[in-house]
């Protein structure tokens, strides 16, 4: 017998880091479980981790299980000791092979972390989402010095 909540699960992830590690990080991987301290489900690279949604309930989430996902992947983030944590969600009509193109959530805060942003802003909800394509989450990262910058120059 099957876990096809699993499967869908593996199968988004997979997507994600293929994606990923052709567009400048070239060391994303999978994560082992390791229980109730859950560091996410993807390590980007050091200091940045990804939680990967994908099937139905990914293409339909609301705003509010966005929010409570978001939380979740921020939770990750600290037991992995990482500095960013993004939600990766799957699109409707957008499948594993474009996986760049799914959501990529982001709390402003983590947003105005990337941009390098001081004290001068202050959003009034620093944990409102904030949503992009992973493509442009990923160049986000790398404008930010994560990654690597060469392997996506000679990508494109």
């Amino acid at each position: 017998m099957t876990n096809r909540p699993k499967q869908i699960g593996t199968a988004a992830e997979t997507a994600v880091v293929r994606a990923a590690r052709t567009r400048g990080f070239p060391g994303a991987d999978r994560l082992t479980l390791t229980g109730h301290k859950d560091r996410g489900d993807i390590g980007l690279c050091p200091g940045v981790i990804i939680e990967a949604k994908g099937g139905q309930q990914a293409k339909t989430a609301s705003d509010a299980l966005i929010a409570k996902w978001l939380a979740e992947t921020d939770v990750e983030r600290g037991h992995a000791g990482a500095a960013i944590g993004l939600l990766v969600t799957q699109r409707p009509g957008i499948g594993l092979p474009n996986a760049h193109r799914w959501w990529a959530h982001l709390t402003v805060h983590t947003f105005l972390t990337l941009l390098g942003a001081t004290h001068a802003i202050t959003p009034p909800n620093p944990d409102a989402p904030l949503r992009m394509t992973l493509d442009s989450a990923l160049a986000l990262l790398r404008a930010a010095g994560y990654g690597n910058q060469h392997d996506q120059e000679a990508t494109a």
